[in-house]
This record gives structure tokens, sequence and C-alpha cells, in this order.
């Protein structure tokens, strides 16, 4: 668990000694030289900015794969399509990051937008940082689809559950499960789209339903679906063993419509503001094309010290 943080922040050290010997240089060979010390420092600043905040993620999952569930809230049209501009946002922030991303359920809205959607998030530190975005996110702006041109507020939620590695008990008995299977409302092309090759399974024990219509294969979306159902099992449980029902999910509690994380405001003015750290960004437009690095980082400094 160790060796992976301990042989980036050695890798830094070298980076530090390679620039050492261009600041050598550029006594000798001048700007050249400078410019590639400089461009060096500024590299390993990022970097090390970035090894002390993965320094803060010590939880047990921290360091593991993510599985991010999106909902529309009430409002229909306005909100499905509010669900779509948040599924974008982090669709890009992950791409950013080089994280390998599949979409594995997406329910379309009724005329715009989505319902819900689920994808997965496979890279270093996925659930560390995007367990920071868990939570209700508030829309204000001037509708698209009002004739009248009125100001709209809508939500939606966001979830953010570990993937749960296959040598953790989680016991799932095929009898209390139901299994549907339905043709594929998405794209993927005609073969996924003409067979029931999408998948629905809903726990009854828990009432936890999870989708997933991504592959062509019937048993390939099955196995998904297993997998993210066992992560959402595996929270449940994780909640019942601890004191606070929300230990595992810290913003969990908040999510109810009123009681937002986050506020995106398009109209009167332009500014994204995180009601939990208390930061404000003008640049509204950057955010909602996944520039969100800065609300993270603040929330992490605030709750982790």
């Amino acid at each position: 668990m160790l060796s992976a943080p301990l042989e980036a922040w050695r890798k830094q050290i070298e980076e530090l000694g390679d620039a050492r010997v261009y600041l050598e240089l550029a006594e000798e060979e001048g700007e050249e030289a400078a410019r590639e010390a400089a461009r060096k420092l500024d590299e390993i600043e990022e970097a090390m900015h970035r090894l002390d905040l993965e320094r803060k993620l010590g939880g047990e999952h921290d360091q593991g794969n993510a599985i991010v569930n999106l909902h529309s809230g009430a409002g229909g049209t306005e909100a499905q399509d509010w669900a779509e501009m948040l599924l974008r946002l982090y669709l890009r922030w992950c791409e950013r990051r080089g994280y390998k991303i599949e979409l594995v359920d997406q329910q379309p809205g009724e005329s715009a937008g989505i319902k819900s959607a689920t994808f997965t998030v496979e890279g270093s530190y996925a659930y560390g940082y995007l367990k920071c975005e868990a939570g209700v996110h508030r829309l204000v702006r001037i509708s698209p689809f009002d004739s009248a041109a009125r100001r709209h507020t809508s939500f939606a939620s966001v979830f953010v559950f570990p993937e749960v590695d296959e040598d953790v008990d989680v016991e799932i008995d095929e009898a209390d499960l139901r299994v549907d299977t339905y043709r594929s409302s998405g794209a993927g092309g005609q073969h996924v789209n003409k067979t029931d090759s999408a998948v629905r399974l809903t726990h009854l024990p828990t009432g936890i339903v999870v989708a997933c219509q991504n592959e062509r294969s019937q048993h390939k979306n099955r196995a998904t679906a297993m997998k993210i159902l066992r992560a959402r099992l595996y929270e449940l449980e994780m909640q019942k063993q601890r004191e606070r029902m929300d230990e595992l999910h810290k913003t969990k509690k908040e999510i109810t419509w009123g009681s937002q994380i986050r506020s995106y405001v398009l109209h009167p003015y332009r500014m994204v503001k995180d009601h939990r750290t208390g930061l404000e960004v003008g640049n509204a437009d950057a955010v909602l094309d996944g520039d969100i690095d800065r609300f993270i980082e603040e929330y992490l400094q605030q709750t982790t010290g």
C-alpha cells in the first residue's frame, strides 16, 4: 500500500536533483538551462502539491476506483438537463486526470437530458477525490426550455461508492435477486438495441436497484451490475457498523433537496460557490467544463487538516 507513495516521493527527489544540475549549468550556458530549471521546478511544485493532497486521503478505499451515480431532482426536463450537464462535468474532469471511464447505465430524460447515469472510474485515488463531490448540486439559470425566459432552480444528486475488491466478503444470495432483462435505450449499435442485453438487478431485502446496458453481452452487463451491487451493499454494511450512519459518506446525510453542497449560478451573475468550504469561483463556464480541482482540494484541506 505504501510502495506507490514512497516511489512517487523518491521520483520527486530525483527530479529536484536534475533541477539543481540545470541551475548549475545556467551559470555557464545561460538562459536556456535556466528556463529548463524553472520548468523542472514548476513540475516538482505541482507534483508535490498533489502528493500532499493524496497524503490526506488515508481512508480504506481512497486509493482505489470509484462508482459514480447521478440522479436528476424534481422538475422534469430542467432538472434532467442539469443532470446531463453534471455528467459531462465529471467525465471531463476524469479525462483530464487520465482516469479510465466506463458509462455503464444511462436513463434518458423525457425530452432532454438524463434521469440518471452510472459510470465507473478507474485510476489512482479516484474514490478519494470523487467522494468529495457526493451531495446535492444546485443550478440557477434562465431556462432554455422556458419560452418566457424565466429563471429556474434545478437540483441533481451525486452519489459516490468505492469499488469493492473481489476478496472483500459481500454475500449475495441469488434468491434475493430479481433479474430483469430489456433492450438498451442508449447508443451502442444495432445489436445492443435489438436484443435484450441490458440487465437490471433488484436486491429484494434492501430495495437497491442497479442496471447496466453498455455491453452487447447480457453476461457482461450482469457481471458489471453485480460489481456495482456489491459496492452498494458493502457501503450499506459499513454504515450499519459505525456509530454514525454516514461515516463512509459524510456528505450523504445532506442529500436532501434544498441542502445543496454547491450552487452553480448562471443568472443574474455567474459564480460557483461551495457551501461547505465557502470557496467561490467566478469562472462558472470553466467549472462546468470539469475544472473542479480547487473545490476538491479546499474540501480536503478543511476536512482532513
